[in-house]
């Protein structure tokens, strides 16, 4: 399994960076995902832009393939778990979902001390803080560490441009951002997705060490995990083999996510603001390389890359 090298390096000159496919309906440009809205359907098309710091530094070739073919995945695993809003997926890059009603917060799950980012549990902790969004946390606890109990730690979604800002739940409940029975049961399914995603992990070789969630309202005002689940892109994964080694010699553990990415824009001195530095080719090669072996070892399947224009493809595959 695994893609060759010299694709991966052919493939850095077609990745698919913009979209405009006014045929579908109304346009939302995210980060990462474009979406078009038409007739109570949401047409999410996976780019292979590559966001960190919540800035697009960049494209990754295969990336959106893998992503939205892994969310699929876990779509369908998590399917009896929660209900969720994937229809259909007529392409490598697209996935036709239900419309819901974002909730306005995203449910973040740590179950590690860990992260590089000003907003992560491990800075926080290591400048000395020990509440942690509403959450008390222990002395003593090592970097990269497994939490005594996973934590939900919400975030609110900030406007395009801006940053995301850490809460809590008390907060959320007292400026009426959602009411109580609301963010309580979307804690619950999100803590079931958790925990089912760790031993998914767990049998895969994997650690599942953090990850976000976005749900919704559907027409009947019930839960609904929509956006992405589990993905290189909303979740960190360590090798599980590799952990206590990295743990015993004071390294980082291995990842299998944009940390890779991440880590390399803060050795150049980006942490999200100023010039975003250019990627060199083997960097995005090796993420590549990284988030497709992601999706072969969570799925237990191979990755069959497809290499023609991804804009023809899509318009292809959707009969645009």
């Amino acid at each position: 399994m695994g893609v060759d090298p010299r694709l991966l390096h052919e493939q850095c000159g077609r990745t698919l960076d913009q979209t405009d496919f006014s045929e579908l309906g109304r346009a939302e440009i995210g980060k990462v995902r474009d979406s078009y809205i038409r007739d109570k359907r949401r047409y999410i098309v996976v780019t292979d832009r590559v966001s960190c710091f919540d800035v697009v530094v960049g494209t990754l070739p295969f990336k959106g393939q893998v992503l939205n073919q892994l969310a699929a995945f876990w779509f369908e695993h998590t399917r009896e778990l929660a209900r969720n809003h994937l229809l259909d997926v007529p392409d490598p890059c697209v996935s036709v979902v239900e419309e819901c009603r974002p909730l306005p917060v995203e449910f973040v799950y740590r179950g590690y001390l860990t992260g590089s980012t000003k907003t992560s549990i491990w800075t926080a902790y290591e400048s000395g803080q020990r509440s942690y969004c509403g959450h008390q946390l222990p002395e003593g606890l090592a970097k990269h560490e497994r939490l005594p109990e996973p934590l939900l730690t919400p975030t609110t979604k900030a406007p395009a441009g801006q940053h995301d800002e850490l809460t809590s739940r008390g907060e959320i409940l007292a400026q009426g951002t959602l009411s109580e029975p609301v963010y309580d049961a979307a804690a619950d399914l999100c803590g079931r997705l958790f925990a089912e995603g760790q031993r998914w992990a767990e049998s895969r070789g994997l650690i599942l060490v953090d990850t976000k969630y976005e749900l919704g309202l559907d027409a009947e005002d019930q839960l609904v995990v929509i956006d992405e689940i589990h993905t290189p892109d909303s979740s960190r994964y360590w090798y599980s083999e590799r952990y206590e080694r990295a743990m015993s010699e004071g390294n980082d553990p291995e990842a299998l996510d944009k940390e890779y990415v991440r880590r390399w824009l803060g050795e150049q001195g980006y942490r999200g603001e100023g010039a975003i530095p250019e990627i060199p080719a083997d960097v995005r090669c090796e993420a590549a390389r990284r988030y497709i072996e992601a999706y072969e070892q969570i799925s237990g399947r191979a990755f069959k890359p497809e290499t023609d224009d991804p804009l023809s493809r899509i318009r292809r595959n959707l009969s645009i």
